[in-house]
């Protein structure tokens, strides 16, 4: 009798294991699995260099979704980048997004200004106005190798 108790006792932190688990699968991989809380944005760049999936989303520094997708959009030939938004954010059609470097030499993510102006953008809505990130390497070679023109003011005596 004493050996099935054990097994028993076994099976029930084995199940339990096994639920931690598969709760923390879904709670660190952000995975939904009872219906979804976001809804899809588009915004064409010229460039998304350092941008991946899953970058940060922000408006006024509040995190307010996730880079869900980066494609390359054929007819326009120009990077387009799927933005998952929290349902109950407001982004209007005058809105700009910018990608932005957190530090000097951090992780990229999605900057928005949400607008006001207009209308609310739809699921599936683009934005229109956007702004590439400013590539550090490509300042700093400019500067090392001389492509910078300095202002060629001479002093006056």
């Amino acid at each position: 009798m004493k050996k099935y108790t054990i097994e028993t006792v076994v099976g029930i932190f084995v199940v339990a294991g096994l639920l931690c688990v598969a709760y923390m699968t879904v709670k660190l991989g952000k995975v939904s699995l009872f219906g979804d809380n976001y809804y899809s944005l588009y915004a064409h760049f010229s460039a998304v260099s350092g941008l991946r999936e899953g970058s940060p989303i922000e408006i006024d520094g509040i995190e307010v979704g996730r880079v869900e997708r980066l494609t390359l959009d054929q007819e326009k030939q120009s990077p387009l980048v799927t933005l998952k938004i929290r349902k109950g954010i407001r982004v209007y059609d005058d809105a700009s997004a910018a990608i932005k470097t957190a530090g000097l030499i951090g992780d990229k993510f999605v900057k928005i200004d949400p607008g006001g102006s207009g209308d609310i953008l739809k699921p599936g809505g683009t934005i229109t106005e956007t702004t590439a990130a400013v590539d550090i390497e490509d300042l700093i070679s400019k500067y090392a190798f001389g492509d910078i023109k300095k202002d060629d003011k001479k002093e006056t005596k």
